[in-house]
């Protein structure tokens, strides 16, 4: 199965062109992707694993039914720093998910769940455990991205230079100006990427009567 990177590098080697593919992301129960790539889009990326420190076998059946629509599936993953090692969770996600998906993105952002939220001053450590994160899952060979926005990296790693230990990962980061181009990235830049992979450039909006976020790259 080619992923998400190995599709973009295709499209971009066969079509020297700027294009504009848009996607969603969502994690409610939703089976009418047929609904959202008439409406113009091409990838949806589905929760895998929620903040509270589960597998989320809903987020499966989305990723197949996205699939099945002739979307692009990935799927994030909501980590929980404290509850369980970095270990456990990605071997509960990888048992739910196997290798039905193209690239698992790493969200990093705050975390409302109890138990579950990163340090508010152990930076380091933060950091340590996303690293923990990323390296279980490239050991059992998935293809991982980054989720995050320069306010969001900055308060979770301490600031938006700290952490830069994933730059040969894809970012997919969140600015919402309703502007699907990366023309933003130089003032929003963190975490050391010099570009960025996917923007999330609207959230918390409505589309085939599902609640989504829109995306491009």
């Amino acid at each position: 199965m080619k992923s998400f990177n190995q599709i973009l590098f295709l499209i971009l080697i066969v079509v020297p062109t700027v294009i504009a593919v848009k996607g969603v992301d969502l994690s409610a129960s939703f089976n009418n992707f047929s609904c959202i790539r008439n409406a113009g889009y091409q990838f949806a990326i589905v929760r895998g694993y929620m903040s509270y420190g589960a597998a989320d076998t809903v987020g499966l059946q989305n990723l197949r039914n996205a699939k099945a629509a002739g979307l692009i599936g990935d799927a994030y993953f909501f980590p929980c720093k404290g509850k369980k090692t970095a270990s456990a969770q990605v071997s509960e996600f990888d048992s739910v998910f196997n290798s039905e998906y193209g690239t698992v993105w790493i969200d990093v952002e705050y975390n409302p769940s109890t138990g579950c939220g990163w340090s508010t001053s152990d930076y380091s450590g933060n950091c340590q455990f996303l690293q923990d994160i990323v390296r279980e899952l490239g050991n059992r060979g998935r293809l991982v991205g980054i989720y995050a926005s320069q306010y969001q990296w900055q308060t979770i790693m301490g600031s938006t230079s700290a952490c830069a230990y994933f730059t040969s990962k894809p970012l997919w980061y969140a600015h919402y100006d309703n502007n699907p181009s990366f023309s933003d990235y130089s003032k929003y830049a963190f975490g050391g990427w010099s570009t960025p992979s996917i923007k999330q450039y609207l959230g918390d909006t409505t589309l085939c009567s599902v609640g989504v976020d829109l995306n491009f790259y």
